[in-house]
């Protein structure tokens, strides 16, 4: 009996018999005997193939295979004399025949970061999939949302699915990609935080992983029309314990993935960045930022939105992530408390990468009195709108202080493993200016 194995198992004892299946990356041919790379998501291993062991048409085929034709072999697992292992192949055939060649060849050393590739990447981003480092990052990426599961479950946080389609944006109307259903206006989900805040009133800790949507074009490197998010809600949490606990998530994440990830670097050939595992990060106010960028030059009025070129510029001042609390309500949503010792600002916190990376993700302290949501929300619109009137209603059965904070998968696992672009981060990327495809 053999047995079938994943070709970076080494634990098969020399001169067990195997059957390996994967995909042909690379074949050789010396006289009588084909070497044939076969690549599974695993790791690679070289089938040696004898014109005596085979038929001929067979023999001809394999020598004759294109890339990524799909191979099931058996043979005698050995030690080669160039590679560390090799099947010794009695039996072969052909589960798939590969019928086209693709320029760069798909499972090659390409620098899938390169801008020139960019275009000609994602129109076949269903076929360089199978590239080692598109694999990679995928890969990291399940790890990632993996561990932050079970960081959730030990922290006691039960996971709610929201819904995708929803009445009302976090944002402006415009900010969102909205759909006709049944007549009505409708809108793909920017935030859950709005059914978050509704379930943690009866689970207490809750958190959701799921997609998020942007109507609004940007053509940053940490924007895409279609991404996830990580958010969660607990009762009973400040601004500072839910800051606190983002820290504690992003060192269990971070080291959990680097963990059962380990040959990531040496695959992408990049060095991982782990400071998030230097916490307690360091925090400014917004105040304290403006007036920093003012010491630097740069004349940033308050109540403006910190963009890209200001967080770079701030972030030459840390070594780790650093938090930028008191947000002007101004520019954040009307959910969020106002400070009581800063009215102009509210109980949130943004936390910024170093390198350039910018806003990984956002902390705050939802509003709990009914006044303050009232003053709030007339204050961004949103008081008499008929689909908000069941957010209202939350706040009239036993509001409890609650805090929240949502993470961006993509942007963190840029910052990680750096990146330079988000779309690198995601299996299919939705990037503005581009059809929608594959």
């Amino acid at each position: 009996m053999h047995s079938i194995v994943q070709l970076n198992d080494s634990s098969f004892p020399i001169n067990s018999e195997v059957t390996v299946t994967g995909w042909l990356q690379r074949r050789r041919s010396m006289g009588g005997v084909l070497f044939l790379d076969l690549r599974d998501p695993t790791g690679v291993i070289q089938l040696v193939v004898s014109r005596e062991q085979c038929p001929e048409a067979l023999f001809r085929a394999l020598r004759h295979a294109l890339p990524e034709t799909a191979i099931e072999a058996t043979g005698m697992f050995q030690e080669g004399k160039t590679q560390k292992r090799e099947v010794h192949v009695h039996t072969i055939h052909i589960v798939g025949e590969a019928s086209r060649i693709m320029t760069p060849a798909i499972r090659s050393d390409i620098d899938i970061f390169d801008v020139d590739l960019a275009d000609h990447l994602l129109t076949n981003r269903h076929l360089y999939i199978r590239n080692e480092k598109v694999m990679a990052i995928l890969q990291f990426r399940a790890a990632m949302m993996h561990a932050a599961r079970l960081w959730f479950h030990e922290q006691q946080f039960l996971e709610i699915t929201a819904p995708i389609m929803t009445p009302l944006p976090l944002y402006d109307d415009g900010s969102a990609l909205s759909l006709d259903v049944h007549g009505e206006k409708v809108f793909l989900t920017q935030c859950v935080g709005f059914y978050l805040e509704s379930a943690v009133h009866a689970f207490g800790r809750v958190y959701n992983i799921g997609p998020s949507f942007r109507g609004e074009e940007s053509r940053s490197k940490r924007h895409l029309m279609e991404y996830w998010h990580i958010k969660a809600e607990a009762a009973h949490l400040n601004l500072d314990q839910i800051m606190r606990s983002v820290e504690s998530l992003l060192a269990y994440i971070a080291k959990a993935a680097a963990a059962e990830c380990p040959n990531i670097e040496h695959v992408l050939g990049r060095t991982m960045n782990l400071d998030v595992l230097k916490a307690p990060f360091p925090r400014i106010t917004y105040r304290e930022a403006i007036a920093r960028l003012t010491e630097l030059g740069m004349n940033h009025p308050f109540g403006k939105s910190l963009g890209s070129d200001e967080e770079a510029l701030l972030s030459k001042d840390f070594s780790t992530p650093f938090w930028i609390s008191g947000i002007p309500r101004s520019i954040e949503p009307f959910p969020y408390v106002i400070d009581p010792d800063d009215p102009e600002v509210t109980r949130t916190a943004d936390l910024i990468a170093t390198n350039g990376y910018g806003e990984l993700l956002g902390t705050a302290e939802k509003i709990t009195d009914p006044a303050m949501l009232e003053t709030r929300m007339r204050e961004k619109g949103k008081f008499d709108r008929e689909e908000y009137k069941w957010v209202r209603e939350v706040h009239e059965l036993g509001p409890v202080p609650h805090a929240a904070f949502g993470m961006g998968v993509e942007r963190m696992i840029r910052y990680l493993l750096d990146i330079p672009h988000v779309r690198d981060t995601i299996p299919f990327p939705r990037v503005f200016r581009r059809r929608v495809y594959p």
